[in-house]
């Protein structure tokens, strides 16, 4: 029984739509604030994973773009943090969009597939990193609620050793 119920391993489909539809704005603006760097991938992936730990709370708030944006610009703040030679940023023009384009003889279904919403399916991309996001997320979670268990025990240990050398002292 949990008072707040610990993550699940798999991501929750709104969580995976949720990436689809923004991982390549949020790429591209990775890829834009670091100035084109290797990098921007790592940092891409890390807000992802700190989406996805908070998840829930994010969701139930409603908040889950705005947390996206702050949580860009602050790993993007702290690699650069971590540089030890100033780094120089190049802004970078955003990639023109894909249109795809229908021959005459195009399926009518995959051009109402682009327009219905709930009948596309996610890209294997987006897809891969909501759940590469979604596992780091959770081991973490993981590691946490360890963490959380070692803690407690430790100070029950001290509260039950106070109390046995409390009892032990002779008032006289």
């Amino acid at each position: 029984m949990h008072l707040i119920p610990p993550m699940d391993d798999e991501p929750p489909p709104d969580y995976v739509a949720f990436v689809t539809l923004h991982a390549p704005g949020l790429r591209a603006e990775a890829t834009r604030l670091v100035g084109g760097a290797p990098v921007a991938e790592q940092i891409y992936l890390a807000v992802l994973t700190d989406l996805a730990g908070r998840w829930r709370r994010l969701r139930l708030l409603g908040i889950t773009e705005s947390h996206m944006r702050q949580r860009l610009t602050a790993r993007t703040a702290q690699w650069r943090d971590d540089q030890v030679y100033e780094v120089e940023v190049r802004v970078l023009r955003p990639p023109d969009p894909v249109v795809p384009v229908f021959s005459e003889g195009g399926s009518l279904a995959l051009r109402k597939a682009e327009i219905i919403g709930g009948t596309t399916r996610a890209g294997l991309d987006a897809l891969a990193d909501a759940e590469i996001a979604w596992v780091h997320a959770y081991l973490r979670s993981q590691w946490r609620r360890l963490l959380r268990y070692v803690i407690g025990s430790i100070l029950l240990l001290a509260v039950i050793v106070q109390y046995i050398t409390w009892l032990g002292v002779d008032p006289a």
